[in-house]
């Protein structure tokens, strides 16, 4: 049998980290032969619920968990890890500007940045979930000097998931039949899914479009889902945040399909106007445990409009947090 890699969750209590936990002991994520052993973050307040979910996970017997640590302390809960996925963070509080989560959740990111870089497998991955999720991981990478920056990403697979799903909805088709949808920029109001790309049954999707529709009705709906699903069932996606980080690391571990790309929070090498170093949402490929943007895409002129008012929001949310994008 193989070695059981680590992966590490933060939030573990939390709803999606509830959700994510089993269907990575399961196999879910990477793969049916690949054992794992998890370790479980939260804050001391909250950590003693952690022992019911390893009970849980107990009395499931997957047979390739090998090991389950709960933890409040982070290097404990990231000594050695192989895949960390940064879910828990601070939620936007009554009264509280975009700004004031920012500032909250920075200074929760910068410490998990510091604690990966000194105790974490030098080859870890991280993914960054808790919002704002872009700048999270432009923090948490700061301050891990000792790591490439690419060994990040934030999560924009949830909307590129729900893009899919829409098209597929639109045009009576199957989901796998859906290929080549973006999401560009910011995971926030502003991201812009974009369809002008995308295969349906391999065939162009953009021809067989109200463009009209693509416009008014689904990238609003893309952009304000989440709103929408507190909105029907009192609560934040949860089921669906799990999956798509599933999706996200399955397909960065082991590979995209062959004539596809999904999309990533990562960091910009200035592709597409795009300034370096921002964490942005791109069209990428990965194979060997490495991602790649997709280069040369023509993009409308329409969607350049919206992906340069994304970018400028990332540039703020930057501006806000400067003073914590540099280890002390």
């Amino acid at each position: 049998m193989k070695e059981p890699l680590h992966v590490a969750i933060s939030g573990a209590a939390g709803q999606i980290g509830y959700a994510l936990a089993f269907r990575i002991a399961a196999g879910d994520m990477l793969g049916s032969e690949q054992p794992v052993a998890l370790r479980l973050l939260e804050i001391p307040q909250v950590v003693q619920s952690l022992e019911g979910v390893h009970m849980e996970l107990q009395d499931c017997a997957f047979p390739l968990l090998q090991e389950v640590v709960t933890t409040s302390d982070t290097e404990e809960a990231f000594n050695g890890c192989d895949i960390a996925l940064l879910v828990g963070a601070r939620p936007r509080g009554p009264g509280q500007e975009r700004k004031d989560l920012l500032q909250a959740n920075a200074a929760i990111f910068s410490a998990q940045g510091r604690a990966l870089d000194a105790v974490a497998s030098r080859q870890v991955k991280v993914l960054v979930v808790g919002n704002p999720a872009n700048t999270n991981a432009l923090i948490a990478s700061s301050n891990a000097k000792r790591l490439n920056p690419q060994q990040f990403s934030a999560m924009t697979r949830l909307d590129h998931n729900r893009t899919k799903a829409q098209l597929a909805a639109r045009l009576q088709c199957s989901v796998r039949e859906v290929k080549r949808v973006t999401i560009w920029g910011n995971h926030s109001a502003t991201q812009v899914p974009d369809v002008t790309q995308a295969l349906i049954a391999d065939r162009p999707a953009w021809p067989q479009l109200d463009h009209g529709w693509v416009e008014d009705t689904m990238i609003p709906l893309v952009q304000q889902r989440g709103a929408a699903v507190i909105k029907a069932r009192g609560a934040s996606s949860a089921a669906s945040a799990a999956s798509a980080i599933m999706d996200h690391v399955r397909d960065w571990v082991q590979g995209t399909a062959p004539g596809d790309w999904v999309s990533m929070a990562i960091p910009s090498d200035g592709s597409y106007g795009i300034e370096t170093g921002l964490f942005c949402s791109y069209p990428v490929v990965c194979r060997d445990g490495r991602y790649n943007i997709v280069p040369d895409l023509a993009i409308e002129e329409p969607i350049r409009k919206r992906i340069k008012a994304t970018v400028a929001e990332l540039l703020e949310e930057r501006e806000a947090v400067a003073a914590l994008l540099k280890p002390s």
